[in-house]
């Protein structure tokens, strides 16, 4: 009973307005042909949609097609995709064939009483069917039994990425389509036309990426409780737009390098001066390394190389604070060296004018003379001569330790610390441009 009232409303569906139904009279299409409407005498026959098209036999193919509406949305931090797509099935349900060579659309809400494949996307995490101002779905039957059958579908896709080489990367990510319940003993799943059978994305503009290239594939999942499932794959390489992250932190982060080496040209007797400067500069690129970092929270696992060359101009900053330090440490001690050389000189220069010389010359001699019978020690500045020294053996070791340390101290001893400024103005750039060379070199080429 449920059939034949189900075969009367897809009539009256059919039939031009000005035609009337009535229970028990089911009207023509073509006036004078007798050809009932198509497919429906088969449904009221026993169609049962629970039991696929040739059950018990050969598999049923199923060819499918995609246009790509837009991709809404690419997370780094979730790792997953949001697109809209328009997923079109096509099979033949032999029990559906009629008379003809036409075909017909039917109303969606009929899909409940047909068989469909249980299709479902593979790592999806949310999904949903637009059902504005109905179910977005459409059935279309053709005379040779053929239905095509197509959804507008909004996913959220996981896709896993290689952020190592952030913002310089090229992403590959996949939409999977998949029977949820048959096996390939009883659906076959085929691309209709190849590659051509996907539309649209290379039509996609997105904010940040560019589709490089796509590709579909046929595949299979196995599952060791329950057999092969056949799976189709459409495989896209999007890759990141490096302009904007040029402009939003490569180009800030290097002119806070070079505004760093503004501190060569000032002198060392300005500290306030380099020292705001060094300062600023570093609290500046720490400012920005929190910032490029803050859209990534959940990934900061990954070393990406935004991270390396924020790094490295980190680096520099530092060490330009750092030269300044040395410098004006250096110049520090020479000055107190050279004070306590010149002190001694004027004082005696003073008691000369109030003592007599000859009394000081005689005493001094006298006192000389017998220092110098005992011991032949020549002190120099940094050095003393312990071959003619009488003393232990261990004594002896501990001269010539004393001897060697202070040569390994005069080679780091900085004799003129302006020197410092110097080659720094020329080193500092110098390295930091070998170092640009190396990075760019390897993000973009290897």
């Amino acid at each position: 009973m449920f059939c034949r009232h189900f075969c009367f409303l897809s009539l009256c569906l059919f039939l031009p307005t000005q035609r009337r139904c009535s229970l028990g009279h089911v009207p023509n299409l073509h006036g004078g042909d007798t050809t009932s409407l198509p497919g429906f005498e088969n449904l009221t026959m026993g169609y049962n949609k629970y039991l696929r098209p040739y059950f018990g036999g050969e598999p049923v193919q199923i060819a499918m097609s995609l246009d790509v509406a837009s991709i809404s949305s690419i997370s780094e931090s979730d790792m997953d995709y949001t697109a809209t797509i328009y997923l079109r099935q096509r099979w033949t349900d032999p029990r559906l064939v009629f008379h003809g060579n036409k075909s017909f659309t039917l109303d969606a809400r009929l899909v409940e009483l047909l068989w469909v494949p249980d299709t479902y996307i593979v790592e999806s995490k949310r999904s949903f069917l637009h059902d504005v101002t109905v179910g977005n779905r459409l059935i279309r039957l053709f005379s040779n039994g053929t239905i095509l059958y197509a959804l507008r579908i909004t996913t959220t896709v996981a896709c896993n990425m290689d952020l190592s080489k952030y913002p310089m990367d090229t992403q590959t990510c996949r939409l999977q389509l998949e029977s949820w319940g048959y096996d390939e003993n009883d659906v076959i799943f085929t691309w209709l036309r190849g590659n051509d059978s996907v539309h649209g994305i290379e039509k996609l503009r997105l904010s940040q990426y560019t589709v490089e290239r796509y590709y579909t594939l046929v595949s299979k999942s196995q599952q060791e409780t329950a057999g092969s499932y056949p799976r189709l794959i459409l495989q896209f390489e999007l890759r990141r737009n490096v302009l904007y992250f040029i402009l939003e932190t490569y180009v800030p982060s290097t002119l806070l390098v070079m505004l760093s080496w503004v501190s060569f040209w000032i002198t060392l007797d300005s500290v306030p001066a380099r020292t705001c400067i060094g300062v600023t500069t570093v609290l500046s690129m720490t400012t920005l390394m929190i910032g490029s970092r803050s859209s990534l929270s959940k990934t900061n696992c990954f070393i990406k190389a935004i991270d390396v060359y924020l790094g490295i101009c980190f680096s520099f900053i530092f060490g330009a604070l750092v030269e300044y330090a040395v410098a004006h440490y250096s110049s520090s001690q020479k000055c107190a060296a050279k004070a306590p050389q010149e002190g001694p000189a004027n004082e005696l220069t003073k008691e000369m004018e109030e003592v007599n010389i000859t009394n000081i010359l005689n005493s001094s001699i006298t006192s000389y003379k017998r220092k110098i019978s005992f011991t032949s020690i020549e002190i120099s500045s940094d050095n003393v001569n312990c071959s003619g020294l009488t003393m232990k053996t261990h004594e002896k070791i501990k001269c010539v330790l004393r001897n060697k340390m202070h040569r390994i101290i005069g080679y780091f001893t900085i004799q003129n610390p302006s020197n410092v400024d110097h080659y720094s103005k020329l080193l500092f750039p110098l390295f930091f441009m070998l170092v640009n060379v190396f990075y760019w070199a390897y993000y973009l080429y290897f």
